[in-house]
């Protein structure tokens, strides 16, 4: 059965003119005419049966049918695009895949590792792109998300199973020029001091001065960060205490960057899951799971004894 679909440039032409709100900066993007993108377009319309843009007094703009299609056609064909890069790179040479994952999960524990996966599995190629938040797989073409979160925030992750790959627990951290010569904190201390908080994690200052016993109003006080390297950055800068999970900070640790203001960590609800799509799995995911486990396994069993 032939397949209702528009033409590629049609598409191409509708996405670049959708993102760039203009026929004129479209056409110099696709290196074609603003008539041929002006056409490209009309075309799709009269397909679809549907307006997609309507003019305006400064110019265009998407109707509401446009707004939602274009966000649609941009998310396929940047899939599109990513498995046609990933099968130019190494032609019938093993498989790939492509995962959306939270950054400093990724930088500063997943990746360290994956020389390790290199020689075990040397045809399998990882991609990445940052997520932070839970999204529709069958609007992108990942094949399973690095995300951490709570038990119910994964179950109320639509269409998805998640497997368990590590506990977290929190400390508060900073700069040790922060510090001075106060050495460690208390946590009624801590309320005195610029608390760096995480976008994400609105409440997490909150309850970790709930489990230390410590009523505060400070708790949300404090700038805010979308990602943790961010606030890491921060912290080593001695802009604030950031609230870390122990092991996305244990080289600035280490080294000296970074010390721990108030030696009480806290065992969060949040944990680190590997969450894929609820349906049977690629071999080449099967063999990256297994493999994920391995890592995780030493640094689980002593979160547990901890």
């Amino acid at each position: 059965m032939r397949r209702r679909l528009p033409s590629m440039q049609a598409l191409s032409c509708f996405e670049a003119a959708a993102r760039h709100q203009s026929f004129t900066r479209a056409a110099q993007e696709l290196s074609l005419t603003q008539g041929a993108v002006s056409r490209q377009v009309a075309a799709l319309e009269a397909f679809v049966g549907v307006p997609l843009f309507t003019r305006t007094q400064h110019g265009m703009a998407l109707t509401p049918s446009g707004v939602d299609y274009a966000r649609q056609v941009a998310a396929k064909l940047e899939a599109l695009e990513r498995d046609t890069l990933g099968l130019m790179e190494r032609p019938g040479q093993g498989d790939s895949l492509t995962l959306a994952t939270v950054a400093t999960f990724a930088s500063r524990w997943l990746i360290p590792r994956l020389p390790m996966l290199a020689r075990e599995q040397p045809d399998l190629l990882v991609h990445f792109d940052i997520r932070t938040r839970p999204f529709l797989f069958t609007d992108t073409g990942f094949d399973a998300a690095l995300y951490a979160g709570t038990p119910d925030q994964v179950r109320q992750w639509a269409g998805t199973q998640a497997t368990r790959l590590l506990p977290e627990e929190v400390v508060p951290v900073c700069s040790p020029r922060l510090l001075g010569n106060q050495g460690e904190l208390t946590p009624e201390a801590l309320t005195r001091m610029p608390l760096l908080q995480q976008m994400t994690r609105p409440d997490a200052w909150r309850q970790w001065f709930e489990a230390q016993g410590v009523e505060t109003s400070r708790a949300t006080y404090g700038s805010r960060y979308e990602l943790f390297l961010m606030q890491v950055a921060a912290a080593i800068s001695g802009l604030g205490v950031a609230l870390m999970p122990t092991l996305l900070v244990q080289a600035e640790l280490a080294s000296g960057e970074l010390v721990v203001a108030c030696p009480r960590p806290v065992r969060g609800e949040r944990s680190y899951y590997l969450v894929q799509p609820a349906q049977p799995e690629r071999p080449a995911l099967s063999v990256f799971k297994e493999w994920l486990l391995r890592q995780a396994e030493p640094m689980g069993a002593l979160a547990e004894r901890g």
